[in-house]
């Protein structure tokens, strides 16, 4: 299964890039290759300065070797090898018309002494961070993973839906990062599902991302916009700063197994603002997005 997904992330990387430069239509994605020196590495691919893309990062890893200590207590186990790999992206658009987006897939996998799988799960999901709020473009993002998660367990949407909700939530702010999506993790062999039947549930979603996020690009990346709504924006995106350095599992599993730390902070914006005790004027566009935030929403 290992070999099974790390092959199905390096095709996907592919395939967003790709769909990712028919929008950006000029710039291109760096490549860099790194290796970390106890096992495994990865492919990062950076687009910064674009006409559409402020910074994006597409990146993929596959790391292994003895489970750091701070793991080991996150999972409760003794010292043990493991196993992950993942696709994970961040695209931060120059408009802020233009909602930000996160995604990702990984694979995970613990052994014993002899080598033998102990435990194998599958985790991921994908959401949306508006600065402007275009109701039209939450219901697009949510149907459509709502129609990939309808092809395997019509239970699935609403149960990831709402830990995404839960998930990314700024406890120290009380409002959620953005509008949600999906977020799920631990997908475990059981009864219903084989971790085969979770390879198929993950690549369905995988799949579905560029259907999910490229639509809403092209419909809001030539609106016009000011300058205060680029303020706005740069101080929404502190929000998701605060986010990702202080509640994000997957930032602090990177920084805790020795991680490549340029691929891990590429989900950190470029231009941000923290402006002291700001709240926006009573009737606002930018109140009806904090609204909302709020008290997360059902978009179907």
């Amino acid at each position: 299964m290992k070999n099974k997904f790390y092959q199905y992330i390096q095709n996907l990387q592919d395939q967003i890039c790709k769909g990712l430069e028919a929008v950006e239509d000029q710039e291109k994605f760096r490549e860099d290759i790194w290796e970390r020196p106890e096992g495994g590495g990865g492919r990062t691919r950076v687009l910064e300065n674009g006409k559409v893309i402020e910074k994006g990062g597409v990146n993929i890893s596959a790391v292994h070797g003895k489970l750091p200590e701070a793991m080991q207590k996150m999972f409760n186990v003794g010292e043990a090898d493991f196993f992950a790999c993942g696709l994970s992206l961040v695209i931060h658009p120059k408009n802020p018309m233009v909602p930000t987006v996160h995604a990702n897939w990984r694979y995970f996998e613990m052994y014993d002494d002899n080598g033998n799988i102990i435990n194998s799960w599958f985790g991921g999901g994908q959401d949306l961070t508006p600065y402007y709020l275009f109701e039209e473009d939450a219901i697009h993002f949510h149907q459509t993973c709502k129609t990939a998660c309808d092809k395997h367990n019509f239970d699935f949407y609403p149960k990831y839906k709402k830990q995404c909700d839960d998930y990314f939530w700024n406890a120290h702010r009380k409002e959620a990062r953005g509008i949600g999506g999906l977020f799920f993790d631990y997908c475990k062999a059981n009864e219903t599902m084989s971790i085969e039947n979770w390879f198929n549930f993950v690549s369905e979603v995988g799949d579905s991302f560029l259907d999910a996020y490229v639509p809403i690009v092209n419909k809001r990346k030539n609106l016009l916009f000011t300058e205060a709504e680029k303020t706005w924006q740069e101080i929404r995106r502190g929000r998701y700063v605060e986010f990702n350095l202080v509640h994000d599992k997957g930032t602090l599993f990177g920084l805790k197994t020795n991680g490549r730390i340029e691929s891990i902070l590429m989900s950190l914006p470029p231009h941000v603002q923290w402006v002291y005790d700001h709240h926006p004027v009573k009737g606002s566009e930018e109140e009806k997005l904090i609204q909302v935030l709020e008290s997360p929403k059902n978009w179907i």
